[in-house]
């Protein structure tokens, strides 16, 4: 049985009068969605519903599937221990889940669970439900590291084993949108906040999910959004169907975003293929860098591909040029897959004879040595963007004033700790936030005093 429905909503604790005190009557167009949305769920009399949440257990590189039979919490974090949960969970759908997910090479399971209390970001949404509805199990879900169209596909993973259980399914994709809205809100300003909301308002209110998958993630960090990724896994749980869309509300008064959404599911529909859609984009970039490839980018892809291929080392290409024979220079190499760092190694200094042996080694050394990521597999390598950073000499400098985040990389020591972080990168606007991005990757402590040293870089994309 296919999935009936899917709705996207808020979950701001103050919204529950046990919560605000008052205050919640300030998103009542919020609260009077919600509930209009869970009556629309009541009726389709759903065996099981599905909840993403951005505030249950997250891994990097997997996707946690709350374990066990049944769980419980309450609100007491909020000031309302009173307002409690318990459900039972809907175990032969985690298990059906876990395997689909492995038979499609997604990480995902019931390992790991570090709390089993349920977080807020589930406990909302099923406020609103009971007060309507009760006959139902859940599935929690939480959201992990990977790409948007990892994300999606974990969707699909979802509406499969739906379709072998016989469900009937409803999904809870729980978010607030940015949290940057207001300069007298918690988190401030960003204008970035506005921007990502609006757009996805759009793409709630056309049911057109492409969009979900297209925001870069300097955008979406930079806009400080906390759903997306819950709207994801929706998105692809409602590949290829026929849904009705309506935007129930949207508002933002406490400088945080709030949009209840809801799609049902009228029928099939292949043109609704949007992660299809995003991958044939995505390639189609791809192409287009690599036929527009500088020598340095190419050394670079060259040099790892013939490794993840081959498990050798590729000889020094014929074709290099000799500026890059000729000169020494530190170098990082930087990969990416849909927009998302897949990789980053490289030296501050000259290690090898030449510029053409340094990319060649780091371009390896990207793909296989990064702690923070897992080997690059020889299926991904079409899906990869390449960046050259060529160093020039670095500088003591005695300011913070004497950079420039646009133009310089910044080098920070303490002792024999020392953090490096290049120029120009995405999301890093200050000058403050590159210091303290460098101090966290040498694990030097924010108030720990430094050395800065400076240098530019010719980058090559």
């Amino acid at each position: 049985m296919p999935i009936l429905a899917a709705v996207a909503v808020p979950h701001p604790p103050i919204i529950l009068p046990e919560v605000g005190r008052g205050e919640e009557k300030k998103i009542k167009k919020t609260a009077d969605a919600y509930m209009a949305a869970m009556k629309r769920i009541a009726q389709l009399k759903p065996d099981t519903i599905i909840i993403t949440s951005p505030h249950s257990i997250m891994y990097r590189d997997y996707f946690h599937i709350s374990p066990g039979s049944s769980a419980s919490g309450n609100m007491g974090v909020f000031r309302a221990p009173n307002v409690k949960f318990d459900v039972d969970y809907d175990t032969e759908f985690v298990d059906e889940l876990s395997k689909t997910a492995a038979q499609e090479g997604i990480g995902a399971g019931t390992l790991g669970e570090r709390d089993a209390s349920l977080d807020h970001g589930t406990m909302i949404p099923l406020y609103f439900l009971n007060k309507v509805y009760s006959k139902y199990k859940i599935v929690r879900i939480g959201l992990s590291g990977f790409s948007p169209i990892e994300h999606y596909r974990f969707g699909q993973c979802i509406a499969k084993a739906c379709n072998n259980l016989g469900r009937k399914i409803v999904i809870i994709a729980s978010g607030d949108l940015s949290h940057k809205l207001k300069e007298d809100g918690p988190y401030g300003f960003s204008p970035e906040g506005p921007q990502f909301d609006k757009q996805l308002v759009n793409a709630f209110k056309a049911g057109n999910f492409l969009p979900l998958l297209s925001f870069s993630p300097a955008f979406a960090e930079a806009a400080a959004e906390c759903g997306l990724k819950s709207f994801q896994i929706m998105a692809g749980a409602l590949d290829c169907k026929s849904v009705t869309h309506e935007l129930l509300s949207y508002e933002g008064p406490f400088g945080v975003g709030y949009a209840v959404a809801l799609f049902e599911v009228t029928g099939e529909d292949k043109t609704k293929d949007f992660g299809t859609r995003y991958e044939a984009i995505e390639r189609k970039k791809l192409n287009d860098e690599k036929a527009n490839e500088d020598e340095y980018v190419r050394l670079a892809r060259i040099s790892l591909e013939t490794y993840i291929k081959t498990g050798k080392r590729a000889y020094l290409p014929h074709w290099v040029p000799q500026k890059m024979l000729n000169t020494r220079a530190g170098t990082f190499v930087s990969l990416k897959k849909y927009g998302q760092l897949r990789g980053c190694i490289g030296t501050t200094a000259a290690t090898r004879s030449s510029v053409a042996e340094e990319i060649m080694q780091n371009a390896i050394s990207a793909a296989v040595d990064d702690p923070r990521f897992d080997t690059v597999r020889e299926d991904e390598l079409g899906e990869l963007t390449y960046s050259v950073d060529v160093l020039g000499e670095t500088e003591e400098i005695d300011s913070p004033d004497k950079l420039d985040v646009k133009r310089y990389g910044v080098i920070v020591q303490n002792g024999g700790r020392r953090g490096l972080l290049l120029p120009n990168l995405e999301g890093v606007n200050s000058v403050e936030k590159q210091i303290a991005i460098s101090k966290q990757k040498a694990d030097i402590r924010p108030e720990e005093p430094v050395r800065l040293f400076r240098f530019e870089v010719v980058r090559h994309t």
